[in-house]
């Protein structure tokens, strides 16, 4: 049995603590948090070991267009000769989130039950949840104008994604073939067909599951099916993601959603905990622990991201 606490502050027993190790703690809070997320399978995280504070830049390099003309024997190659600039994308770590959770010092003697995985798998779940509501809500918007909109496709224009005012209304009859026409969307901007992704809210899985070809178009692999970050198996070309975070908005009298779709190389994320430390609390015999985490994302190839502005029919 252990000491009583007052009214307000959290029990002892199953709870308690015995030890602490910082370091190990923020390794395992970080690759729990990837697990749990969508974002961690969508995005790139290239850049992700050369941030150490809130406020660092860093500038992603990219390669630039290499013009190809047609050769003549004897041709003057001073005007086809061109002095190449890459452009750069500014990758700023402005987000940041905190963590501080108090320890009684009679509970990290008297308990021998380690909570530092339980710790984790709870910070790394409301980290994980209030980022992917953060990255899934906005980069809708920095999708390339080709890959969006009722004339998208670079060179057809053909296809109707819908807009506000104008959306498409989705249901288990059309959404198989909706999926399929935003592939071919990505592929008229000739991305790439590995790691292609498409994020939907949960009401669409369900019509895909109720659609014609239902579960016999899942073609991933069986054992992961039922992945924590809602991976449900792939349609076309693209892995297909189920996730509540994917926030609806309003349309007049409806709600729509932006559902995203695209291929990896179009959002790069960067992330790090950057402090983490243990205080000795003032005014009572305990610990504290406290964590800051910073991290940025940014949208660099937007050619490789698209939008499907869709409701439930």
């Amino acid at each position: 049995m252990s000491v009583g606490s007052v009214a307000g502050y959290p029990a002892g027993g199953s709870q308690g603590i015995s030890k602490y190790t910082p370091q190990m703690y923020a390794k395992k809070l970080l690759v729990k948090f990837y697990q749990k997320t969508v974002f961690g399978e969508i995005a790139n995280r290239d850049y992700e070991g050369t941030i150490s504070g809130q406020g660092d830049k860093v500038i992603v390099r990219t390669l630039p267009n290499v013009v190809v003309y047609q050769y003549q024997k004897g041709m003057d190659l001073n005007e086809k000769r061109k002095a190449l600039e890459p452009p750069n994308v500014e990758l700023l770590i402005d987000k940041a989130l905190g963590y501080s959770v108090a320890i009684d010092d009679i509970d990290k003697v008297q308990n021998d039950i380690n909570a530092l995985d339980a710790w984790a798998r709870d910070g790394s779940e409301n980290l994980g949840i209030e980022i992917d509501r953060d990255i899934l809500n906005t980069i809708h918007a920095d999708a390339h104008a080709s890959n969006r909109g009722n004339t998208a496709g670079a060179i057809s224009g053909s296809y109707e994604l819908g807009v506000t005012g104008t959306f498409v209304t989705l249901t288990n009859l059309n959404i198989l073939d909706k999926i399929v026409e935003c592939d071919s969307v990505l592929s008229e901007n000739n991305v790439p067909v590995h790691d292609r992704f498409m994020i939907i809210p949960e009401w669409a899985k369900a019509l895909i599951n109720t659609s014609d070809l239902r579960s016999a178009l899942f073609t991933g692999d069986s054992s992961n099916q039922n992945l924590r970050n809602g991976k449900m198996g792939m349609i076309s070309n693209f892995t297909i993601y189920a996730s509540n975070n994917l926030a609806g908005v309003t349309d007049g009298s409806d709600t729509c959603y932006n559902i995203l779709f695209g291929q990896k190389s179009a959002l790069t994320f960067a992330s790090q905990l950057v402090k983490n430390r243990m205080l000795e609390l003032q005014n009572t015999w305990g610990s504290a622990m406290e964590g800051l985490h910073v991290y940025g994302y940014e949208v660099i190839k937007p050619e490789a991201l698209g939008v499907l502005y869709a409701r439930k029919g």
